[in-house]
Parts: C-alpha cells; structure tokens; sequence
C-alpha cells in the first residue's frame, strides 16, 4: 500500500504542475480580433458623447495578457488600452444601452498604483483618451487605501465622460495632484 501511495503522490504532482502552468488557453485571436459588430441599432453612445461625437459601434471582451500578475503590470496594461475606442462593452440591453469603457473601469478598481499613471496621460492631445483618463482618475482616487492617506479627498470631477469639461476636469485633477502628490509614496 505504502509503494503505491509512494508512486501516485508524485504522479498527482506532476499533473497539478501541468495543469497550474497550462493557465488559461490562449486565444488564437489578437485582443483587438476579439470584438464583435453590435447592431448599428444598439450603436454604443456615451453619456456626452453624441455632443462629443465619440460613437462606437464595436464591442469588446475585456482581455489581460495572462502574465501580467502585479497591479502596476495591470494598471500600465489599462492605461495603454485608453484611447482604444473599440475596448468597451455595453450593458443595460437594447431598450436602453450604455457604454462600459473598459479600461477606465479596470483602473478605477486598480485603485492607488493606477493613479501616478494615470496622471501620466493628462498631457495627451487625444480627447478621448484625456476624457477616459480622467473619469478612472476620479474611480481610482476613491481607493479606501489612497483616501486614508488623503484623509478622504478625492478627485470629485462635476462632469464625467463629457471631453468639453475636460480642461475644467484637469485643473481639478492638478489641484488635487499638488495636494496628495507626497502621498502616494
């Protein structure tokens, strides 16, 4: 008994070794072939987009490169992805669709290590992008890791997801900068 046991125990460590660095499978796709057309009746709008002109009617899956593992890693992936306008999803069905803007939202939840980078892209002359940046901005500064350093400060922007506020929202996000800059370290 104890000879079989002696030869099934590293036979079960081999498999759960296989199976642990098998990871997820990888697609056959690049992350960008993995949207799919939505009907050009549910097109995606933002809430200040029809102003703003920012339509898309793509739909994406949310996609993390299987070896990012750190929150830096992730949040450097996020903040690249930003001025994709084809990486967000929709929800609230067809009667009444909204925009999920992928990235903004993964940042926001990343919190305290996205904020540095985030602040990063505030001198980008993509609208888009400026707009996104600062809305996760706004998420991720609301870290309850980051707001006991801030002693709940955060960066309240009066309008979201509109880029003509974005020149009010950047002296916001700068001002609040100069405040908690020191302690973010």
């Amino acid at each position: 008994m104890k000879q079989r046991l002696l030869r099934l125990v590293p036979a079960c460590a081999m498999f759960t070794m296989l199976v642990g660095c098998a990871g997820q499978p990888a697609s056959s796709q690049a992350p960008d072939a993995v949207a799919q057309e939505v009907p050009s009746s549910v097109a995606q709008v933002s809430p200040g987009a029809a102003q703003s002109g920012y339509v898309t009617n793509r739909q994406v899956t949310d996609w993390v490169p299987p070896l990012l593992t750190s929150p830096e890693e992730k949040a450097a992936y996020y903040v690249s992805r930003l001025a994709d306008r084809r990486f967000v999803s929709q929800y609230g069905g067809q009667d009444n669709p909204r925009t999920w803007y992928i990235a903004a939202e993964r940042l926001g939840e990343i919190g305290l290590p996205a904020v540095p980078l985030l602040f990063a892209r505030l001198n980008t002359t993509d609208d888009y992008e400026l707009m996104l940046a600062l809305y996760a901005l706004q998420l991720a500064t609301q870290d309850p890791l980051l707001m006991a350093r801030t002693r709940g400060d955060y960066i309240q922007l009066p309008k979201v997801l509109d880029s003509a506020a974005n020149a009010g929202n950047v002296s916001i996000a700068n001002e609040w900068w100069q405040r908690h800059s020191a302690k973010l370290n």
